[in-house]
């Protein structure tokens, strides 16, 4: 990598003033509410075939997801997120960068750390709670995770390792803004809103940081990385954002509908054409920091964005918001 910048500004001036680690206590499950998560960001559980079995199932299907976005919080923070911060501030990302924003890598460790183990913690709490089960014999990680390894595959071996920081770029300009929504929604449990809220706090400074981060990283790449990187931004972004229909059919299918039903649930639930549509909204910031750094400028990564209905064209016939993955 070449090239350097030497602008950066710090959002962690007053981070022990405003980090949840540092200032927010572990919060506790507790039962209250009507809903364990937002019915219109998990469709599956609207649908007739499911609502027609009765409020139990729908209540059920709704903590799996709960689980779901628990486990993926986890995950994500473990294995995408921590390694890029940690290699950042011991000075091994291959950047070279401003030695504060060394420093805030340390306190980005910290907050991640600290989410990841919230949300395990939280999540044994409901179990116990609920006496449903967070995790299943046949349980896999996260759709994401073998979602970037296929990509990760497909870059040439010579730039391997860039791959794990435009992950962690991605995902931490994705989930401020899909975070905000969760806890004004008062149908949840207030320790639920209580939790995604401390998150989203923290993932705001993140966010700006990571921002930061693209342009330092874009402008340290030869010609022929950004080529060889940049078509891959949009996989990336489906990534993170497409739904889980693995661990949603499973659950249908524990639930007792057949193969054709999940079939039919997920066909449904989340059409071609409004999905992409959700994800172009979902991240439109993301997309937008790419366009700074001049990445659209090569016709390749273009038209990858354009085919992935992240610009230029329209991703959907519906404009309904707020229904994609994970987050």
């Amino acid at each position: 990598m070449r090239g350097r910048l030497n602008s950066y500004t710090s959002r962690f001036g007053r981070w022990n003033e405003l980090a949840s680690v540092r200032r927010k206590p572990q919060r506790s499950f507790e039962i209250s509410g009507t809903v364990y998560f937002p019915p219109e960001l998990y469709p599956v559980a609207m649908h007739p075939l499911v609502a027609d079995r009765g409020d139990g199932q729908v209540e059920w299907l709704l903590l799996r997801r709960l689980y779901g976005y628990l486990d993926f919080t986890s995950e994500l923070e473990s294995a995408a997120v921590i390694p890029v911060a940690t290699a950042i501030s011991r000075g091994r990302s291959g950047l070279q960068l401003p030695e504060r924003m060394k420093a805030d890598a340390f306190k980005i460790v910290t907050d991640e750390a600290w989410h990841a183990q919230v949300s395990y913690d939280f999540a044994h709490e409901i179990e116990l709670a609920s006496g449903v089960p967070r995790a299943f014999p046949d349980d896999e990680p996260s759709a994401f995770v073998g979602r970037l390894d296929v990509i990760r595959e497909q870059l040439p071996h010579k730039i391997r390792g860039v791959e794990a920081m435009l992950f962690a770029i991605v995902s931490e300009t994705l989930i401020s803004g899909i975070l905000s929504d969760i806890p004004r929604d008062s149908r949840l449990p207030e320790s639920v809103r209580d939790q995604v809220r401390d998150h989203a706090e923290d993932e705001g400074r993140h966010h700006v940081y990571f921002r930061s981060l693209l342009h330092h990283l874009w402008a340290a790449l030869t010609v022929q990385e950004r080529r060889a990187v940049g078509p891959q931004v949009p996989a990336a972004i489906h990534a993170f954002l497409e739904p889980d229909y693995t661990r949603a059919a499973r659950d249908l299918r524990t639930l007792g509908l057949t193969s054709e039903q999940i079939e039919q649930v997920l066909a449904e639930s989340w059409p071609k054409g409004r999905l992409a549509r959700q994800m172009a909204d979902a991240s439109a910031s993301s997309v937008r920091y790419f366009v700074e750094v001049g990445a659209l400028d090569d016709g390749k990564t273009r038209e990858r964005f354009e085919e992935a209905g992240l610009v230029g064209r329209t991703a959907g016939e519906e404009g309904e918001n707020g229904q994609c993955g994970h987050r």
